[in-house]
């Protein structure tokens, strides 16, 4: 997969296995993972195999997460884009735009920004015809953001035993509001 596309503060590219750092950093906060089970990564080897596991994705779907790099500093931020999904919604599977940010990163736009350049790459570029993601519901943070890039909140329902945000966006919804 050869994704590359920048952003007025972004660059959005293919993982690499030198990005395993970053992905600890990012994997090993537990206010990151707040909403993502609690379960925070502990040892760097648990990110790089989070790297294989998106780098398989990139082989056998051609698509995937992407690394998010501040274009000023050539910092790694986090990760953010389109992935296809086929456990979260057991026996539907969708394109499923997601974004994780290290903490100091929050609160900056970037998640939005990497979220509208995700969801353009997916209609322009790739053609797809709708897009999903799905939120905690008490993730006031992210629900904002899936608001923000233009989706449409269509449904509620619960992964691992919590409550989701179960969000959409056609491809002709999206070509009204870009």
């Amino acid at each position: 997969m050869n994704a590359y596309f920048e952003t007025p503060r972004l660059i959005l590219r293919a993982v690499k296995a030198e990005d395993a750092p970053g992905f600890f950093e990012l994997d090993s906060d537990p206010e990151v993972h707040k909403y993502l089970g609690n379960q925070p990564v502990k040892h760097l080897k648990e990110s790089e195999e989070m790297i294989k596991d998106i780098q398989k994705q990139y082989e056998e779907n051609d698509i995937g997460r992407l690394a998010i790099i501040d274009k000023a500093s050539n910092e790694f931020v986090g990760w953010s884009g389109l992935k296809y999904e086929t456990v979260v919604r057991a026996g539907f599977p969708y394109y499923d735009l997601g974004y994780r940010l290290k903490k100091k990163f929050w609160g900056q736009g970037i998640a939005t920004e990497a979220g509208i350049a995700s969801l353009q790459y997916g209609f322009q570029e790739r053609q797809f015809e709708e897009i999903y993601a799905a939120a905690d519901l008490d993730n006031i943070g992210s629900n904002k953001v899936l608001q923000k890039v233009g989706m449409t909140l269509v449904d509620q329902f619960e992964y691992c035993q919590v409550p989701h945000n179960w969000y959409k966006i056609t491809k002709a919804e999206w070509q009204l509001i870009k």
